[in-house]
Formats: C-alpha cells, sequence, structure tokens
C-alpha cells in the first residue's frame, strides 16, 4: 500500500510504495529517512551518487519470472578495485529482489532466511569467520565454490529501501557461483548477515522498459 509522507528534513514528499520497505532517500535532500508507526524521521543522510555508465535506473521497469517489476532504489558498493549497483527491484505481487550491475554483468537474486543456510563454509562466514576462494558450499541443491570474498563499503543510496544505507557502512560480503549460471552472495555486518542466491541473467532477458540513454550507445531493439 503506498504511502505518501513529508520529509522531516526539507518538507517534500516522500512516497513509500511497499510496507516491506520502510527506508528511502529523500529525492531533495538526501534525508535517510525510515517510516514508523509515528510518521517518518530522518536518520542521517546519502552521499551524492558517483557518475556511472548503467542503463539500468530508478523507474525502470521490466520482467522476471513472469512477473512484472520496477526498479525503486540503488545502493552503490566499493572496494579496493572499483565499484558497482545493487538495484532494488519492487514486484508486482509485492515481493522485492536485486539486481547487480558489475561492469556489464547482471545477477538476479532474492533474499533467502539466513537460518537456511547450512552449510560448514557458508555458517563460518555468518558466525564471523572468513570466506575462502576455491572452497565448495552446497545450498538448496546447488553446489556452489566460493568466487570472491572482500570488504565492501557503501558510498551512496537513492530511492526507496529495505534498509537505511549510510555512506561508510562496512560489510564483509561473499560472491558464489554455480555450475550452471547461478550466483549467490552472502553479507555480513557487525549486527547481521543476510544471505540471497539468484542466478546471472542478460539485461534483454528481463524486457527492460525505460533505459537510462548513455551517449555513444545505442539503445538496443528489446528496449524499444
Amino acid at each position: 500500500m503506498t504511502l505518501t509522507l513529508n520529509c522531516p528534513n526539507c518538507g517534500a514528499q516522500a512516497v513509500f510504495r511497499s510496507p516491506a520497505l520502510p527506508c528511502r532517500v529523500c529525492d531533495y535532500c538526501q534525508s535517510l529517512l525510515v517510516r514508523n508507526d509515528a510518521g517518518v524521521s530522518a536518520v542521517g543522510k546519502a552521499a551524492a551518487l558517483p557518475f556511472d555508465v548503467s542503463p539500468v535506473r530508478i523507474g525502470m521497469r521490466g520482467r522476471a519470472d513472469g512477473i512484472g517489476f520496477e526498479v525503486v532504489g540503488r545502493v552503490r558498493w566499493a572496494w579496493t578495485d572499483g565499484s558497482w549497483n545493487e538495484w532494488l527491484l519492487l514486484f508486482q505481487d509485492g515481493s522485492y529482489g536485486w539486481l547487480g550491475d558489475a561492469m556489464g554483468l547482471f545477477m538476479l537474486l532474492r533474499e533467502e532466511p539466513v537460518a537456511r543456510v547450512r552449510a560448514k563454509a557458508l555458517r563460518r562466514v555468518i558466525e564471523g569467520g572468513e570466506a575462502v576462494p576455491g572452497v565448495e558450499a552446497q545450498h538448496g541443491g546447488v553446489k556452489y565454490q566460493v568466487s570472491d570474498a572482500r570488504d565492501v563499503l557503501c558510498i551512496a543510496a537513492e530511492g526507496e529501501l529495505p534498509f537505511t544505507a549510510p555512506p561508510g557502512w562496512r560489510v564483509y560480503s561473499v560472491d558464489l557461483k554455480g555450475p550452471a549460471g547461478e550466483c549467490a552472495t552472502l553479507q555480513r555486518d557487525r549486527d547481521e548477515a543476510t544471505f540471497y542466491t539468484g542466478r546471472y541473467v542478460l539485461l534483454g532477458d528481463l524486457e527492460p522498459s525505460g533505459l537510462r540513454a548513455i551517449e555513444g550507445w545505442g539503445m538496443p531493439a528489446y528496449a524499444s
């Protein structure tokens, strides 16, 4: 159910389209807003988003697994060698997922309860240990392999989100790959861990509309 409230910092309208997404960044003053029973409160400020050349943007629509979605939020992460986007997709059935967007590769991910994770290599990370690249971890009938593990930093955010994403938020992030295009990500900060599974996709597979026009890049036929 859509709820429109006023930003307590600048007074601009802030739209919350799902109870599952209680946080958002004010489109006008970049305050980090959290919806609660009393209304909405500002808990900090987001940093300005750096320039990037992704064709994905807030408002892009598409379809995945037979369900339509709209891109409603983004978190920008960085590590020592670069940065990438994680776009929040709000599906027509009220659920949400993530579209990882790094160097032309796209990962469609959904969150799973951490309690379901039983693989020893992943439980070790959840409990505060480190992952070892190359180690196997089975989950949901898929034999994953740890492809990368590193500390990452949130540098900016925009739109609606299921959590606050302040600049400087540090997370330990582990990426895993399956044998047939499956992928998974485990992230842990000081307070909790989250686990996501999904698959690699081509942007065209998502039947996107409303892509961002980029100078020197011809809009693909599937987006027309």
